[in-house]
């Protein structure tokens, strides 16, 4: 029988406990045997899309498209929405081709771990001050020097490789330079957002980020995949590097008001002392901070296994990888939409709680996994899951932070994002050299399952919040 839940009125499905009222009436023909399979899916489905139904409309009503994507009325966040996008499938094509090239150069699970702990020095070193720079100058501005810098060290990369003396050192250092970059650009990117749209289509534009993320995750690791079978590495370097123009001329084209600093007399680390010391004085935006950091620790960090796990647990090649990395993107993507349609609703918390405790179980599964196909399909409910914390994460920190702090803050919450994911890729490097990486998937899938237990009992607070 056809579904459709704006056919059905709310009085008729009613959720108390576990107990559906009405289900028979639209899903189940008269008649039907009750002890077949059959009835039995048709009752669990039954369920699920009525609790969904119940979730919307006790939260506000069921979103329609204009919902999912208001922040698109914005003509800023439109050139941005689209230049990032374009840019970040650069991105992607070169981070899929550069852990598999240093791969193929070094054999050695140790030396992907280098890449992210390079990566992320300049990260630990410089995000605070970056944060401060981001709350004293113009975003845009100091988003056009990053992406401009970025662009410069895909097309060095791309010219070593077409040369044939590419070395992994020169992959390392270019990874330690391209970390300087980002140290500066997170702050003013993820802070920027609220330059772009009104505060009431904050939530919605956050998660319209995520959703072109991972669209990118989706299209540019397959794309290089495909690239680096038929031309090789260089060619996913140089696409990168064009596809930076189309964010520096998105950037260019946008109507930005002119917003009044405030004067400052302080020192600098006088000033980046009051954003760390308001982290640490809050208690959502500390405990927060510290689950992003968990979250690329053991989450993200082991993702940085995929080359090894393509290759050596699949039995694949870079295809396989390309595949892998897609695959949780689309599971990130359909979470992200699905966050943008929630994204007036006062449902963050929760689907924070529930992601928390979805992403190990699904990194458990995973670990045992030999066929590619499910392999794909646990890949994408991570991908889903790992987007509810993340994005969640993201949207109460800058609901909660104060405009004048908020460069600041940002600074020390991207400061402990990008460094726990660097070191988490250079632990899981480390301890899948030594132990094998299924043996990594079911250790970070333990820790993030216990720091999740920890979320439940000791920071409700975060699943209470709207």
């Amino acid at each position: 029988m056809r579904f459709c839940l704006n056919d059905i009125p709310a009085e008729n499905i009613h959720i108390d406990g576990f107990i559906l009222y009405g289900w028979e009436i639209y899903f189940l023909s008269p008649g039907e045997n009750r002890n077949n399979h059959r009835f039995l899916k048709k009752l669990i489905c039954s369920v699920i899309m009525a609790a969904w139904y119940h979730l919307l409309t006790s939260s506000g009503g069921i979103p329609d498209l204009n919902e999912t994507f208001a922040a698109l009325k914005h003509y800023n966040y439109r050139l941005w929405f689209i230049g990032q996008m374009v840019s970040l499938m650069g991105t992607w094509m070169q981070s899929t081709a550069q852990g598999y090239l240093i791969y193929q150069l070094t054999k050695s699970t140790t030396y992907l771990g280098l890449i992210g702990f390079m990566g992320g020095v300049p990260i630990l070193l410089f995000s605070l001050y970056g944060g401060w720079v981001a709350d004293r100058i113009s975003r845009r501005t100091l988003l056009v020097v990053t992406q401009t810098s970025m662009m410069t060290l895909a097309f060095i990369l791309a010219a070593l490789d077409f040369a044939k003396i590419v070395q992994p050192w020169h992959i390392l250092v270019l990874a330690l330079l391209l970390g300087v970059a980002n140290a500066f650009d997170a702050p003013a990117r993820i802070s920027f957002v609220l330059e772009l749209v009104d505060r009431e289509d904050m939530n919605n534009a956050i998660a319209l980020n995520s959703t072109m993320y991972n669209t990118a995750t989706v299209v540019g690791p397959s794309v290089a995949g495909l690239t680096y079978a038929a031309f090789g590495a260089a060619w996913c370097f140089t696409i990168n590097g064009i596809s930076f123009i189309a964010v520096i001329a998105a950037l260019l084209l946008m109507h930005i008001k002119t917003q009044t600093q405030p004067v400052r007399r302080s020192p600098a680390m006088q000033e980046i002392a009051e954003g760390v010391h308001y982290v640490i004085s809050n208690p959502l935006v500390l405990s927060l901070t510290i689950s992003v950091g968990v979250v690329n620790l053991f989450g993200f960090g082991f993702l940085n296994l995929l080359p090894a796990w393509a290759t050596d647990v699949l039995h694949g090649d870079v295809t396989t990888n390309g595949l892998l990395v897609s695959a949780r993107g689309f599971g990130a993507l359909v979470s992200a939409l699905m966050l943008a349609s929630l994204g007036r609703q006062k449902l963050r918390g929760k689907l924070w709680m529930i992601g928390a405790l979805i992403t190990p179980v699904a990194l458990f599964i995973f670990a045992w996994i030999g066929w590619i196909p499910l392999s794909l399909g646990i890949l994408a409910v991570m991908g889903w899951s790992m987007m509810l914390v993340t994005n969640n994460n993201n949207s109460l920190v800058q609901a909660e932070v104060p405009d004048n702090l908020r460069g600041r803050v940002t600074g020390v919450y991207a400061m402990v994002m990008n460094s726990a994911y660097s070191l988490g890729m250079l632990l899981t490097g480390a301890i899948a050299q030594r132990c094998g990486a299924p043996a990594t998937a079911l250790f970070c899938a333990v820790i993030m399952f216990l720091f999740a237990l920890i979320s439940w009992v000791f920071f409700p607070y975060i699943r209470q919040h709207g």
